[in-house]
């Protein structure tokens, strides 16, 4: 096989991509949630034009499309690579200054725009397996953008690497670039018709090697309380505040378990994420995880019952319990598709990696999409310190992203008969 010796573009399309602001806004109604996020799509789009995906679209809802057609005459099932363009809202995206510490010797990153900010391995230790790679940080002002822009440009530059080899054979690759994925929104609005693919990857994991096919399972839940709010120089014996009924709700919550701060492994917790309101009505938004779904309804049932202790002191309030569903453990569909996390481990052998499965506390496109007819794990991008000022990546890591998707392309094809 006669191959084109590779020159990576992935690290230049990255560092392009993560000074465009993509931040996405959690209490926008509107999809995209911002429209800076299809500042990226329109580049993506000119950019897949240009290497000869003529079907390449941003469509109103600020999702990229686009097809890499087949040049073998096998019928291999479509797969889709995807990976979001949003960043989080947790940390600033605005005005992103990618630095590079090239042949990076083990130490601590220091940071000219804040003295007290330092990249260090004893804090982060995926860095002690980075001595001699080249590390990308931003300059301390900002977050990166590794999550999710390493993904995309590892996505651009396989499919680059794959136009520039016609001898590797491949089926149909779908290429799918999400928006909203931060706020828990990245696949409301996207056409799945147009995916037209049997499965997917997310490329949008961290720790190289690494496939991720458990999520946790996850609810929503919104408490709104009604108090009854008088003129406080008379309130005696006649105010219950919704406020305080609130807070005791969230006081109430146990100390030394089911919460995020108390919990690893494959331990569930029940989360306050907000809380807002007036004296009249108050609301208390939280978030349920665990890996088992059926897990879920029992510290539903659990919070319920706290929240119904707290009202008996307050008999003229009253309160309304919300769940919302908003994904589900995906190794739940991908246990009926072994195959496509067993290509995915030869894919990243084929690389030089030593390969690793496990789950994730958290959640991925790729939960929703596997529920949604698409079965879909994560595979590692390289991204690390996400939703930080401290975010990294290295870009030896994103080049071997780059090679587990083309191996992943090249696989499927050879196992289709």
């Amino acid at each position: 096989m006669q191959l084109v010796p590779k020159k990576y573009t992935v690290t230049d399309r990255f560092l392009n991509y993560v000074t465009i602001d993509t931040q996405s806004d959690p209490n926008s109604p509107t999809c995209p949630s911002t429209e800076k996020q299809k500042n990226l799509g329109r580049l993506l789009v000119q950019e897949l034009l240009e290497m000869g995906i003529s079907d390449a679209e941003l469509d109103e809802n600020g999702y990229v499309y686009g097809t890499l057609k087949s040049n073998t005459n096998k019928a291999v099932p479509n797969i889709c690579f995807c990976s979001h363009m949003d960043t989080s809202p947790d940390c600033s995206g605005e005005n992103v200054k990618p630095i590079i510490h090239k042949n990076y010797n083990g130490g601590s990153i220091l940071y000219a725009s804040d003295a007290n900010l330092s990249l260090h391995p004893d804090e982060h230790p995926a860095l002690k397996d980075q001595i001699g790679n080249d590390i990308i940080t931003s300059d301390g002002t900002t977050l990166l953008g590794a999550d999710n822009k390493a993904g995309v440009a590892e996505i651009m530059d396989a499919i680059y690497q794959l136009i520039q080899n016609p001898s590797i054979k491949h089926g149909d690759i779908k290429i799918l670039f999400t928006p909203d994925e931060e706020i828990g929104r990245g696949v409301e609005k996207v056409n799945l018709a147009k995916v037209n693919a049997k499965f997917a990857y997310t490329i949008d994991g961290e720790t190289l090697g690494h496939i991720e096919d458990e999520t946790f399972s996850a609810d929503a839940v919104n408490i709104t309380i009604h108090g009854v709010s008088t003129h406080p120089g008379f309130a005696k014996n006649k105010m219950e505040s919704a406020i305080k009924i609130a807070a005791e709700i969230i006081a109430a919550l146990p100390k030394n378990n089911l919460s995020p701060e108390t919990t690893e492994g494959r331990e569930g917790f029940i989360h306050p994420t907000g809380i807002s309101g007036s004296i009249e009505k108050s609301t208390v938004q939280f978030i349920i995880r665990d890996f088992d779904t059926k897990q879920l309804a029992v510290y539903e049932n659990e919070l319920k019952k706290l929240v119904e202790k707290v009202m008996l002191a307050y008999p003229n309030a009253s309160f309304e319990f919300e769940v919302v569903e908003q994904y589900r453990n995906m190794k739940e569909v991908l246990l009926a598709h072994p195959e496509i996390v067993a290509y995915a481990v030869k894919a990243i052998e084929r690389a030089g990696m030593k390969p690793f499965a496990g789950g994730i506390r958290g959640g991925t496109d790729g939960s929703r999409l596997s529920f949604m007819g698409l079965p879909c794990p994560n595979i590692f991008a390289g991204e690390h310190a996400f939703h930080s000022r401290l975010e990294w990546v290295s870009i030896q890591d994103m080049q071997k992203a780059v090679d587990t998707i083309i191996n992943l392309a090249t696989i499927w094809e050879e196992k289709t008969l």
